[in-house]
């Protein structure tokens, strides 16, 4: 006996939230069975420690009230259905209840794609980047946003600490379903090595490492698509204006000059590659002390000086504070512990200047007109 849409239309519509699609399209309810005892609701998952396990089957409850619930992991027929669903959803090439193959790139790469990717870069390390990326990108998914976040930065991972996912990533054959955190999904190279093991790669292999964390992890089509670039000009920032050719750079910077103008070589390297280089965003900006001054530890100036040799915006500056380091630390980014912080306000702040940008209009060599 298998589960008939039809004929429960409503369980059929609960919205899985980890892939934001109907339970009935995913293949995720099997029998339900009818007793004068009451209902009886088969919940089908992927694996055991699923982990939206707990609020479906709220929600099941919610729609069929004092149901005896049953769950049961998918088999290997199940998982390979629900794996080809999810390639032709990427790919555009199924439709519910038609779990095909799909072959061709992700939806969100076509340049016609509503996806906006971001990558956020600096010149340099210890500038707060990943703080930058996280902050953002939930700031973004607050103001109602789909949000993906890839940590690109292959050798010095650190977004799934920041994020404090308390999943890892699915992994069904080829296709990665990416870690849901404060309504952000999160790849890392961190979900899939211990904290304390080093990456030690030539060129060759990193370069598919990014390119199948781009193109077989389950971002779906979201609005924006946040990546966390790894210092300096090298091999990742390559691999990614050739997957990535519609990639905006953001570039963050401290105030201070050495910092700033470490930050100008990584905006001239994605312009020497073609990308489009969007908005500077200073972070460290000042120290606000209990008697309400702000202090300027690390100088100032830079990131308004960075923004006008680069002939773009100054989007944000972000001021130091002790909730935004602790939140790093310990996986509850400032925007969630601390909403009503400066910190906290500016980076809303921020999201809502790169949301009112819009996409950038990329001109290519390749695709001039003759």
């Amino acid at each position: 006996m298998t589960f008939d849409a039809l004929k429960y239309p409503a369980l059929a519509a609960i919205v899985e939230p980890q892939v934001l699609r109907p339970l009935g399209d995913l293949g995720f309810l099997d029998e339900v069975i009818e007793t004068d005892n009451g209902t009886e609701v088969t919940l089908v998952l992927p694996a055991s420690n699923w982990p939206q396990r707990e609020y479906l089957e709220g929600q099941i409850q919610a729609v069929v009230p004092n149901a005896t619930l049953r769950v049961r992991t998918m088999n290997e027929e199940e998982l390979l259905s629900l794996r080809n669903f999810l390639r032709g959803s990427m790919t555009g090439t199924a439709t519910p209840g038609e779990h095909g193959h799909g072959s061709d790139q992700p939806k969100f790469l076509d340049r016609l794609s509503k996806t906006r990717v971001l990558g956020i870069s600096s010149g340099k390390g210890g500038v707060g980047k990943s703080s930058v990326t996280v902050n953002l990108a939930i700031s973004l998914a607050q103001q109602g946003y789909q949000v993906g976040v890839l940590d690109a930065d292959v050798y010095g991972f650190s977004l799934p600490k920041m994020l404090g996912a308390v999943a890892d990533p699915i992994v069904l054959g080829d296709t990665v379903l990416p870690t849901l955190a404060h309504g952000v999904r999160c790849v890392s190279m961190g979900y899939f090595v211990p904290d304390e093991q080093p990456v030690i790669w030539r060129g060759p292999m990193l370069h598919k490492a990014i390119e199948q964390l781009v193109t077989e992890a389950w971002w779906d089509e979201p609005d924006f698509l946040l990546i966390d670039m790894p210092p300096g000009t090298g091999d990742v920032a390559l691999t990614l204006s050739e997957i990535l050719p519609r990639i905006e750079m953001y570039v963050v910077t401290t105030p201070q000059a050495a910092a700033q103008r470490v930050a100008q070589r990584s905006a001239y390297a994605a312009r020497k590659l073609k990308l489009s280089v969007r908005g500077v965003i200073e972070n460290m900006s000042w120290f606000r002390g209990d008697d309400a001054k702000r202090y300027e530890i690390f100088g100032s100036g830079g990131g308004e000086m960075l923004a006008r040799d680069l002939g773009i915006a100054l989007l944000g500056q972000i001021p130091l504070e002790t909730p935004l380091r602790e939140g790093g630390d310990v996986g509850v980014p400032v925007v969630i512990s601390h909403p009503q912080s400066e910190a906290a306000l500016a980076f809303g702040e921020l999201a809502r200047k790169v949301a009112a940008q819009g996409p950038a209009r990329v001109y290519r060599q390749e695709l001039r007109l003759l």
